[in-house]
């Protein structure tokens, strides 16, 4: 399954302090990791396992891009 990338959304979980992926391209995808390392490496054993569950052909590599959203607070410090 050679080609375009597969979209990955990954958003922190400020509450659970985690970050989670879900995805439109892979159906059934959901998980989440403490680290963006940590996810990146569940992501390369569960996308081609998932894509497999739902008869997609999958040989070689799956291409796939992470799109991260976190959202901070900056404030101005008086001096």
């Amino acid at each position: 399954m050679k080609g375009k990338p597969l979209f990955i959304r990954a958003e922190w979980d400020e509450e659970a302090m985690v970050w989670v992926a879900t995805s439109d391209d892979v159906p059934g995808l959901a998980t989440e990791a403490v680290t963006m390392e940590d996810l990146v490496e569940k992501l390369k054993v569960m996308i081609p396992e998932l894509l497999m569950a739902n008869n997609a052909v999958v040989e070689g590599e799956v291409p796939f891009e992470i799109i991260t959203r976190r959202f901070e607070l900056a404030q101005r410090v008086e001096r």
